[in-house]
């Protein structure tokens, strides 16, 4: 009986994958398009992507030591049978930057030592490929210049050439400019910085370079004045080559159930499930019609691994191992930090669920207050993504419910600054509203929160402000998926509650909510007239043949409220 592909959750060791007989998706087949392309390659990618895994598969596939067991190390992956001539051709030395870490009195010293031992275990590991005593040779010099220089020597003296892949090439640097400041980040990768300096050393030393990180920041820095590399970040032929395509999840379920570990499990059902949270990435412009929307690989892992030991969805959606990730991001964006400009930018993804924009390819850190620049870097962290073309800018859009939730988080602790919301008030009425479909308790309820913290008009005024808000309040409702802006016969909803059933099978009631605002000092005719307006909007809304399909049994609610100023000045059932 042939061997069970398990998962390889949390696993980005390629050989070890391969070894032990591990499920994989196939990305071989990017490697010819890489090596036509340049030498000096960078690629940026939000976390969880499986960019260590592919940088993992990338230095087995080069490497010179594994250049007779490649047939057995790739077997049934597309390249085992379209192997390039660079194959198993080079010396390949691996950094991961994430291993390093410190303040800054002590971040060169554990820089050089950290890059000291990765050269050493180089010298050690290709010896055979050298004299006699070449590693006790790089072992003996002090440092890591000296070290990296020595190989760089006698490899070139040798014709051999070497390959340098670069893992979370930002990761300290980033961590520097947001807990210590510009002006110490400027320091470490401008002039004499000393990762500016290692990048110099860098130039001309390999005979191919990849590097991968989360943000173009630190590259535009370290290496402004000299190009080290090609940004193909943006470039459509390589949108897919990280993360998983929606054949490729189907794929993996169909094995799965065909092994009996998704036993009784439909096919259809689960991609509905993970389509909403982990899904609709798009990394290239010319890619946005073209290519499918791409899944958050490590999510779709933990996911399928959860029901396959359960039987269940996972509760949360979200991996709890993602939370030191969202940590990173919030200072990394200094949420917390934010003038008011940036804010408002904030405000304004979550309230429409997308903002136009010119994506920038590359900035420095003392530019990151620009507009564009910010609303890029949202981009780059995987917290917008590309959802259409609007002219020479974009359509850029949140991706899923699991980034959604990340802007709520962040609003949430925005207004309970201002006024302590009562969140367990708020999850009981919302439980009544889904369950019995005692929908008005919820919305004065809404209503009252919002009143409470009128102070928020220092954030933002109006419609939007108040969409913002019942956004984020709506994100503490566990029965449903509340998706703003949803597209509806011909229009956009304000918010459509679609029910989480296979979750919470005993929910009963989905709504459809259409939020009016009016100016604290707008007319009794202008607010006649809005009324009137919303009550045919929603109407048109609920005739949509995609509003049947989504609520399936449950029984829908259309839910006008209209906002005067603070205030609550009408809610109705339509």
């Amino acid at each position: 009986m042939e061997k069970i592909k398990l998962l390889p959750y949390g696993i980005s060791d390629f050989k070890q994958i391969q070894r032990e007989g591990k499920y994989i998706v196939d990305k071989t087949m990017y490697i010819p398009r890489m090596e036509t392309t340049d030498n000096f390659l960078f690629l940026i990618r939000p976390r969880r992507f499986g960019k260590s895994l592919f940088l993992s598969m990338l230095r087995a596939y080069y490497d010179i030591s594994e250049r007779d067991n490649f047939k057995n190390l790739f077997h049934g992956l597309w390249i085992a049978s379209h192997p390039t001539p660079e194959q198993g051709q080079f010396q390949v030395m691996y950094f991961d930057y994430s291993r390093i870490g410190g303040n800054t009195a002590v971040l060169e010293k554990n820089f050089d030592a950290y890059c000291s031992k990765v050269v050493d275990e180089f010298a050690d590991y290709y010896q055979q490929y050298y004299p006699e005593g070449f590693a006790d040779d790089v072992k003996s010099q002090p440092g890591f210049r000296d070290k990296i220089n020595l190989v760089y020597l006698k490899a070139q003296r040798l014709g051999h050439p070497l390959y340098l892949i670069i893992d979370e090439y930002d990761n300290f640097t980033n961590t520097v400019l947001n807990e210590e400041g510009e002006a110490v980040y400027h320091a470490l990768t401008h002039a004499n910085g000393f990762y500016r300096d290692i990048f110099k050393l860098f130039k001309g030393m390999f005979a191919r370079i990849l590097m991968m990180g989360v943000s173009p920041v630190t590259m535009d820095d370290v290496t402004s004045g000299f190009n080290i590399a090609s940004n193909i970040s943006l470039r459509p032929e390589f949108n897919m080559m990280l993360g998983f395509s929606e054949d490729d999840v189907r794929m993996m379920i169909r094995y799965y159930q065909s092994v009996g570990m998704l036993d009784g499990k439909d096919e259809e059902v689960l991609i509905e499930e993970m389509k909403p949270w982990y899904n609709n990435y798009c990394f290239a412009r010319d890619a946005v019609d073209t290519d499918p929307k791409m899944f958050n690989c490590d999510m779709v892992l933990y996911y399928l691994n959860r029901v396959m030991q359960t039987g269940k969805s996972p509760s949360p959606m979200i991996d709890p191992n993602t939370r030191t990730d969202y940590a990173k991001m919030r200072k990394l964006i200094q949420i917390d930090a934010l003038d008011n400009y940036r804010l408002n930018i904030i405000h304004e993804v979550t309230g429409k669920g997308y903002i136009i924009a010119e994506l920038k390819e590359s900035f420095d850190a003392s530019r990151l207050i620009d507009r564009e620049n910010f609303i890029s870097l949202l981009f780059y962290y995987g917290m917008l993504t590309i959802g259409g073309i609007d002219g020479a800018d974009l359509r850029l859009i949140i991706p899923n419910n699991n980034v959604r939730l990340q802007y709520y988080d962040w609003l949430l602790k925005e207004y309970d600054r201002i006024a302590e919301i009562d969140t367990f008030r708020m999850k009981e009425v919302f439980k009544r509203a889904a369950l019995d479909g005692e929908w008005r308790p919820m919305m004065e309820h809404l209503g009252k929160t919002y009143e409470d913290s009128s102070s928020v008009r220092q954030l933002m005024e109006g419609e939007r402000n108040l969409q913002g808000f019942i956004t984020a309040m709506l994100s503490l409702n566990p029965y449903y998926l509340a998706a703003p802006e949803m597209e509806m016969n011909h229009g956009y909803c304000d918010f459509f509650l679609m029910p989480d059933l296979n979750r919470y099978p005993m929910v009963r009631h989905s709504y459809i909510l259409e939020l009016k605002y009016l100016k604290a000092d707008a007319t009794e005719a202008e607010a006649l007239r809005q009324w009137t307006e919303a009550v045919e909007q929603i109407r048109g809304y609920a005739e949509g043949r995609r509003v049947c399909q989504l609520i399936r049994d449950t029984q829908l609610h259309l839910i006008v409220m209209q906002v005067k100023g603070f205030e609550t000045l009408r809610t109705e059932e339509i």
